[in-house]
């Protein structure tokens, strides 16, 4: 029976569709864009291009981008590589028969968020002669860029187009560089003032400076994060598991949010020791990124530089690991609740003729054990127990009861 299934499995898992691609792996195999493939690796926007399940990247030849990187910093040439990529399916056909011949589209650096105005939107037009020109969005830009040929096309996921220069606006290339950057300015004009105090007073700025050269990611707390319900006393740590927070802060790699979209499971951080501990899991949802320390989660918010092989990312929780906190904190113990005792049960009234104080007159002597007991007799037991049980039940539902009331009040 196995043996039928297996074959029918595979023919169902080779026939679900995939829109899955790998934009480096594709370049690989047109030598032409190595330079153009590299700097994609470099910077991560590989990572953005693969995360979207449709893009056109307009490629550029070596001795155009040669002209691109020429004396420009990593920041600055990703926000032109950004600009390179359209977050919309163009073939040739498609760009030559444009509805009323021209169009604006937008791109991976409109979708960061910090591109002025429009300006992250692309102006594609037909040109005279069925020449098909490129341009920003600034009003009166020139058409500098003109599509080549073709390269590779998946349709309607993931087109590639040769155009002839890179698309360009004044202040582009101004990115801001992690090497002319003040750290801790940043980070307070960023909203997380109180991350940066800490930084500075630890030492552990020095820290992350050194680290900056090989790759680092910090993951910054906003303000709000040390004033949030549950947020831990951090005066309450000594100096060495302070440092060691603050490095918990810290990935030793430059992993820019796209890049983090496409990790999943543990990944180390600057505490994290050769025995493993002080690491951090990362879950993603769509645009979402989360990070996940054992003790609680947070959200990555935003970026505040991403300058290879640098970035610095807001978070809103505080990163708390395991090994300094614990597991999940117990919430705060709320206020006492008093249960009021039962009200005494009424007496039940006197046998006629006797006063409250009075006793009964004692039950007749019992008899012995072994006697036979006689029909009435057992008809009497078995009402009186009857009258027990019931009797047991309703003062078990008032108790029952009393609590609940005192419970709720």
């Amino acid at each position: 029976m196995a043996s039928l299934l297996l074959p029918l499995l595979v023919t169902f898992l080779l026939s679900i569709p995939s829109n899955g691609h790998n934009i480096t792996a594709i370049l690989d195999g047109f030598p032409d864009y190595a330079l153009y493939n590299s700097y994609l690796t470099q910077t991560k926007v590989c990572d953005e291009i693969n995360s979207r399940e449709t893009v056109t990247c307009l490629v550029l030849p070596d001795s155009a981008m040669s002209s691109l990187v020429a004396k420009q910093s990593l920041a600055g040439i990703k926000n032109a590589l950004r600009l390179l990529n359209l977050l919309d399916y163009f073939d040739p056909q498609k760009i030559h028969d444009l509805p009323s011949g021209t169009t604006l589209t937008t791109t991976l650096y409109q979708a960061t968020g910090n591109a002025p105005g429009n300006l992250g939107f692309v102006n594609i037009t037909n040109l005279r002669g069925g020449k098909v020109g490129f341009a920003s969005a600034v009003p009166g830009a020139k058409f500098d860029a003109s599509y080549m040929k073709a390269v590779k096309q998946i349709p309607y996921n993931l087109s590639v187009m040769e155009i002839s220069a890179p698309i360009l606006f004044p202040g582009l290339l101004d990115a801001p560089s992690a090497s002319t950057t003040n750290l801790t300015a940043l980070l307070e004009k960023a909203g997380c003032k109180t991350f940066a105090s800490l930084v500075a007073s630890s030492g552990v700025l020095k820290i992350y400076q050194s680290a900056m050269a090989k790759g680092l990611t910090i993951l910054a707390p906003n303000d709000d994060a040390f004033k949030a319900d549950g947020a831990p006393d951090l005066s309450t740590l000594s100096s060495a598991d302070l440092v060691t927070l603050l490095q918990y802060h810290a990935l030793p790699a430059y992993t820019p949010k796209s890049s983090l979209k496409a990790s999943s499971g543990p990944m180390t951080t600057l505490a994290s020791s050769a025995s493993g501990k002080y690491g951090i899991s990362v879950a993603s949802r769509g645009d979402d990124v989360t990070l996940d320390t054992g003790v609680d989660t947070s959200r990555v918010a935003s970026t505040i530089l991403d300058d290879t092989p640098v970035c610095v990312l807001t978070v809103d929780k505080l990163l708390l690991p395991v090994e300094l906190f614990g597991g999940a904190p117990a919430p705060a113990p709320g206020p006492a609740v008093l249960t009021p005792a039962p009200a005494p049960a009424a007496l039940a009234p006197a046998p006629e003729g006797l006063s409250p104080l009075q006793s009964p007159p004692a039950p007749p002597t019992a008899a012995p054990s072994d006697a036979p007991a006689s029909p009435s007799d057992k008809a009497d037991v078995k009402a009186s127990g009857g009258v027990a049980v019931r009797s047991a039940g309703v003062m078990a539902t008032v108790v029952i009861c009393s609590w609940a009331f005192a419970s709720v009040f």
